[in-house]
């Protein structure tokens, strides 16, 4: 690694994960240090790349560290603001172009076990037709998989091409999220349309909701990838415009219909249990109600009979207990008897 005093020289390799040159038809080969740091240097200004270029460069660089933050700021090959973007470590989606130059910020999933615990994070990007510069602060596996697939049949003939790639295989993430979320909304019908009266809807209403909170999430992110991809204002260069407008917004809106019907199907899904909950529990009040009523009789006989006074009505008898049950009994049915004629049972 040489030794100058340039800054962006000094931290070349700290914080750069790969740096390849691609060219279709050919393997991707690596760079040399002196490659990188001239291609870093190179301070022409965007405008004057207008095409695509038989070649292109892909230098990714991992954000974590301060020291790799201020370096990727300091870069002479993109404009000031761009440099702020690349070493920014808020989450936010945006997407922006020049004649000769795009740039943004897009969402990915990051690398935990299983799709319900992975977090969305963001990695950045500038690109010109022979450059492409991209930063994460996490392992993101959407770059891994679009640096796997460049061989020599598969290298697209601009940097948009793995723009595209890692959209894509977000997207397809996502598609893979409401597969499963649609799985377990299936389920839950299949739960609640053959469900017994008496059975508790407390965790169908938990696998309702927790498929409804994670499209919820899954929307928040689509749709601004969605509105930044649609925007008539942004100008995308003719060599960008293929990839990311004609290709990756289809599939992005594709993705956010799917999820538009997902939410609505398990909203409708979640107000169906909340209306089977409430018709058992009126059901269950129902009941606890006609027991409270036809027993309101016993009791009154119960605490008449159970007064200590004098002269009290079967008391010397030896049949009083069963004479005073039969009284209970008989008032028990006279009760009935007016809840069926005034038509409350």
């Amino acid at each position: 690694m040489t030794t100058s005093s340039n800054p962006v020289a000094h931290g070349i390799a700290n914080g750069l994960v790969w740096a390849i040159r691609a060219q279709p038809g050919q393997e991707p080969t690596p760079l040399a240090p002196a490659e990188v740091e001239a291609i870093l240097n190179d301070a022409t200004p965007p405008s004057n790349f207008p095409k695509p270029t038989e070649s292109w460069v892909w230098l990714h660089f991992d954000t974590v560290h301060s020291t790799a933050r201020a370096h990727v700021a300091q870069l002479p090959c993109l404009p000031s603001d761009v440099r702020s973007m690349l070493a920014e470590t808020e989450y936010g989606i945006m997407l922006e172009a020049m004649p000769g130059l795009v740039w943004g910020a897009m969402p990915a999933f990051d690398d935990a076990m299983t799709d319900e615990d992975r977090d969305i994070c963001a990695w950045r990007f500038a690109m010109r037709p022979d450059l492409l510069i991209t930063t994460r602060r996490n392992p993101i596996p959407v770059l891994g998989a679009a640096f796997r697939t460049l061989h020599a049949t598969s290298i697209p003939r601009s940097p948009a091409g793995v723009i595209d790639r890692a959209l894509r295989e977000f997207t397809n993430s996502v598609r893979r999220q409401i597969g499963q979320l649609d799985d377990e909304l299936d389920r839950a019908e299949d739960a609640l349309l053959l469900i017994e009266r008496r059975t508790d809807l407390g965790h169908l209403g938990g696998i309702v909701g927790k498929g409804r909170r994670r499209a919820t999430e899954l929307r928040r992110v689509v749709t601004p990838i969605d509105r930044v991809l649609r925007d008539e204002d942004l100008e995308l260069p003719n060599w960008a415009e293929d990839e990311l407008r004609d290709r990756t917004e289809h599939q992005v809106h594709a993705a956010l219909d799917d999820l538009i019907a997902l939410q609505d199907r398990a909203r409708s899904l979640q107000d169906e249990v909340g209306s089977s909950q409430a018709e058992e529990t009126n059901r269950r009040l129902y009941i606890v109600s006609v027991a409270t009523t036809l027993m309101l009789p016993a009791t009154f006989v119960t605490g008449f009979f159970g007064m200590n006074t004098g002269g009290m009505f079967l008391a010397n008898g030896h049949w009083g207990t069963v004479e005073a049950g039969i009284v209970c009994a008989l008032f028990m049915l006279v009760t009935w008897v007016f809840l069926k004629l005034a038509r409350l049972l």
